[in-house]
């Protein structure tokens, strides 16, 4: 008994295209998880170096990203915004940031505070302490520029955010903003703000199943195509 694998040409190119695009994604996958991974094992490591001073001159997010840092200034509490729909623990609430004027030198720092709880009226914000003296904060530094998706177009209602979109921050404020948001974690403020910033894994394990996922889908492609191809040779007796 004999068989004869005789696809036919259309077959074989759409077969080869979508193997190919699954191979893609799952690769893309990985590549994901890795990135993840290597910010997780950063921010362990800097979580053990000593906290550095965030300087008043021009910085480079990449060169302070996921570090513990501390900034001494004044809060400008009029340019404080509130981000909407912020969940913690089931709870709706909203994050609360604000400019830091750095003691030394023209430049502000972006702080998110931490999370509130909404008062159930949306036109009656949360009352947020602002002191009026020189404070000391310390935190880690992530990217200002990370914007969850929108299902509107409309970011801005007063000091109610839908997400942070940093340029627009910039250009409403006027001010001259460190490119970083600094996510407050020290707790010297009796402000009643929620501050837990740390994620417990990478994440990176929903990537790799999702890579594996595409892997899978291209090998049952390979192996349909296969068994619809291979056909026994009618010539036989």
């Amino acid at each position: 008994m004999s068989y004869q694998f005789r696809p036919r040409w259309w077959a074989v190119i759409l077969t080869l295209v979508f193997v190919a695009i699954f191979v893609r994604l799952g690769m893309w996958q990985l590549s994901r998880a890795n990135e993840k991974i290597d910010r997780h094992e950063k921010i362990a490591q800097y979580a053990q170096e000593p906290i550095v001073t965030l300087p008043s001159s021009p910085i480079k997010l990449e060169d302070f990203l996921h570090r513990q840092v501390e900034v001494r200034g004044h809060f400008i509490k009029e340019h404080a915004i509130y981000l909407d729909n912020k969940i913690y623990q089931g709870r709706v609430g909203y994050e609360i940031l604000a400019p830091l004027k750095m003691r030394n030198g023209e430049f502000h720092v972006l702080v998110n505070r931490g999370w509130v709880a909404s008062g159930g009226d949306r036109l009656n914000l949360p009352e947020i302490f602002f002191p009026d003296e020189e404070v000391v904060i310390s935190g880690i530094v992530a990217s200002p520029m990370v914007r969850a998706i929108q299902l509107t177009d409309e970011v801005v209602s007063g000091n109610l955010w839908v997400s942070l979109d940093f340029d627009l921050y910039k250009e409403k404020t006027g001010l001259p903003l460190h490119p970083v948001l600094l996510l407050q974690q020290d707790n010297r403020i009796e402000d009643g703000l929620i501050r837990q910033w740390a994620q417990s894994d990478s994440g990176a394990s929903k990537n790799i199943g999702y890579a594996f996922q595409w892997f899978f889908f291209a090998l049952t492609l390979s192996i349909i195509f296969l068994i619809l191809n291979v056909k026994r040779n009618s010539s036989e007796k």
